[in-house]
């Protein structure tokens, strides 16, 4: 053997070998425990803006295979409410939305306003202190309110002078599924176009900003929603 192959064998050991398993591990943690979520869009207004990156909680309801979504175990499933992670029935990407339906719910919507069950949700105005976290661009045009959803109140928005799918349903939620919803109602593509998601399709539980950058101010840090949790 030359010089130059035991050089060689002798980098691959030392150096470049620790390196691939110390990445193999990593990228095993963050596909099975915990891992973040870029938001390009503001489907999830006003909770959640553009440019924020979220902590996902991939423990929050089971422990799956790294890099698949086969279940080991599960302790829990998610709660109306929950902003979760999954896959996209309608194109598998990688979406953010709040689960509005359990399975056996029966979801309607009517002039933006939701029914769960037959009941419709009360909706109240945004406390002050609310409207302060907003920024004055994100309040023009654009209609706010906290729904009253049983557990979770939350701002919602609507924009009213665009076309958008205000009447739904009703439909039941299939067993195993659940119905996910954008918090800004007329600018997201959710359950309502591509139906309910099935639970293996879930990732986990959004529960943090953990940084958020201004894209429309060359990407310069918002610090008061780095270390934000959600629904706060």
């Amino acid at each position: 053997m030359t010089n130059k192959l035991k050089r060689i064998r002798l980098v691959w050991k030392k150096e470049i070998q620790p390196l691939l398993v110390l990445a193999l591990v990593l990228c095993s943690l963050r596909s099975s425990l915990a891992d973040w979520n870029d938001v390009p869009t503001g489907s999830m207004k006003p909770t959640i803006q553009e440019g924020d990156r979220v902590f996902v909680n991939k423990l929050a309801y089971d422990l799956k295979v790294p890099f698949t979504t086969w279940h080991l175990a599960e302790w829990a499933n998610p709660h109306r409410g929950d902003i979760a992670v999954f896959y996209s029935p309608y194109d598998g990407t990688r979406l953010v939305k709040r689960v509005i339906g359990l399975p056996g719910d029966t979801i309607e919507l009517r002039q933006n306003r939701l029914l769960v069950n037959g009941a419709p949700l009360d909706y109240q105005p945004v406390p002050e202190q609310a409207l302060d976290s907003i920024a004055p661009a994100d309040r023009f045009g654009q209609v706010l309110a906290t729904e009253q959803l049983p557990r979770r109140p939350h701002l919602v928005a609507a924009i009213p002078n665009i076309a958008a799918r205000r009447d739904f349903g009703p439909i039941q939620v299939p067993e195993g599924s659940y119905f996910m919803m954008g918090d800004n109602r007329d600018n997201s593509f959710d359950s309502r176009f591509f139906g309910p998601v099935h639970r293996r399709q879930i990732v986990g539980r959004a529960t943090t900003t953990v940084l958020s950058l201004d894209k429309a101010h060359g990407y310069s840090p918002r610090w008061n929603r780095t270390l934000k949790p959600l629904d706060s």
